[in-house]
């Protein structure tokens, strides 16, 4: 039987499933509705009660399809989380973090997902065009007109966070979570922005724990991507591309017998590696089939002793980024609004 423990979020009392669905690219209209729908079930089949997204996930379509799937289910029993930032249409308003864009994007995603408020509003990015005053106040609002019951970021650096805190504090809307990609190949958040976090009572929901399919070792050194992966799509492989060389990929292939003497799989060693970190709520995992959220949902529960995690140091070692100056790096640039 799968158990998926939950954990708090922060020093908040709200509790969030340690293994969280999400629909990033694999509900970004690249699978069928139907198998979209599916996956949610198997999500909450499996334990999975935490489910997030984002107003910019294929346009706001994505929201729409997780408002759809969950719908009928007790709202009471789930905790939904999206995000607000990156452009929602062409106009000059249509994106960042001004009053004018979360209050419109805010009531915008709770019409797609069908509710009347979500458990965790996310600043997606940071917005260094706007006073991060009004961005606080903002979503202080919301939070007070309950249309949002508690407040987090994504992918800001140390210092960002240490400022956003200090400005939501007095207004008794602290932010609980911080939301950055983490995985054995992808440690930047490791030197300042845990360690902030750890201090200032923020959890970590992590995206990509097997760094775009990579640590899943579908992906072999010297062959072709797989036909229908992610390295094998347009958009996909924008971010899989740095892990495809065949020193990564080759490395990678010598974590499989220590997943094999964990009794896990590849991708079950990358999502409970991640769970590891005593900052880290939870992770975040995709899928494109119902089969895949239940092998990832059993690894709820597991954890890898210090013998398995120092092998996989030894394997991958030099590999390792750990820059904090690179946080967000990846996603710097606000992509244009597409039609």
């Amino acid at each position: 039987m799968i158990v998926v423990e939950h954990r708090y979020l922060g020093h908040s009392g709200l509790k969030v499933s340690e293994i969280i669905f999400g629909n990033w690219l694999t509900l970004d209209g690249q699978i069928a509705e139907d198998t979209q729908a599916a996956c949610v079930r198997a999500a909450l089949d499996a334990g999975i009660t935490t489910f997030d997204t984002a107003d910019i996930y294929s346009r706001g379509h994505a929201e729409e399809v997780l408002g759809r799937a969950l719908a009928g289910i007790r709202r009471e029993s789930l905790v939904i989380a999206t995000k607000v930032c990156l452009p929602t249409g062409p106009g000059p308003n249509d994106r960042g973090l001004s009053r004018k864009h979360i209050m419109e994007s805010c009531h915008a995603s709770l019409r797609r997902l069908r509710t009347d408020y979500v458990d965790l509003y996310q600043a997606h990015r940071f917005d260094g065009n706007t006073p991060l005053e009004e961005t606080i106040r903002a979503f202080a609002d919301l939070v007070r007109q309950g249309k949002a019951l508690h407040i987090g970021v994504s992918e800001w650096t140390a210092a960002q966070i240490e400022k956003g805190q200090e400005l939501a504090r007095p207004l008794g809307v602290p932010l609980v979570s911080n939301q950055p990609q983490y995985s054995m190949l992808w440690r930047v958040i490791e030197p300042e922005v845990v360690p902030m976090c750890e201090r200032l009572g923020l959890s970590q929901i992590v995206f990509s724990p097997v760094a775009q399919g990579v640590l899943t070792g579908k992906y072999l050194p010297g062959r072709e991507a797989p036909a229908g992966s992610r390295a094998d799509d347009a958009q996909g492989s924008r971010f899989v591309s740095r892990y495809m060389s065949d020193t990564v990929l080759e490395r990678v292939q010598r974590l499989r017998p220590i997943a094999e003497e964990a009794g896990l799989t590849m991708a079950q060693l990358a999502v409970a590696w991640v769970l590891r970190n005593p900052n880290v709520a939870a992770a975040i995992i995709g899928a494109s089939r119902p089969e895949q959220v239940a092998e990832n949902a059993a690894v709820g529960g597991r954890r890898l002793d210090d013998s398995i995690m120092k092998r996989i140091d030894e394997v991958l070692d030099e590999l390792v980024d750990r820059d904090p100056a690179k946080t967000a790096t990846m996603f710097a640039v606000m992509p244009a609004w597409r039609r």
